[in-house]
C-alpha cells in the first residue's frame, strides 16, 4: 500500500467524512457510515480508486 493521498487531499477527506457522519448521527440514519471511507482513506493516506485511475497526490522523498 504507497501512498497516494497527499496532504491537503488527506485534510479534505476527513473533514468531509466527519461532516457525513455527523449528519447521519443528527438525522439517525445509517447513511452516515458511509462517512467512513473517507475517514480511513485519508487516515491510512491509501485510496484504491485513485490507483484504479492512476492518480498519485503524495510527494516523494527524493
Amino acid at each position: 500500500m504507497n501512498c497516494n493521498v497527499g496532504k491537503t487531499e488527506q485534510i479534505i477527506r476527513i473533514s468531509i467524512g466527519v461532516g457525513i457522519l455527523l449528519i447521519g448521527l443528527a438525522y439517525r440514519s445509517w447513511w452516515g457510515v458511509i462517512g467512513l471511507a473517507p475517514i480511513i482513506t485519508g487516515a491510512t493516506r491509501y485510496c484504491p480508486a485513485n490507483t484504479f485511475l492512476g492518480i498519485d497526490n503524495c510527494k516523494k522523498a527524493r
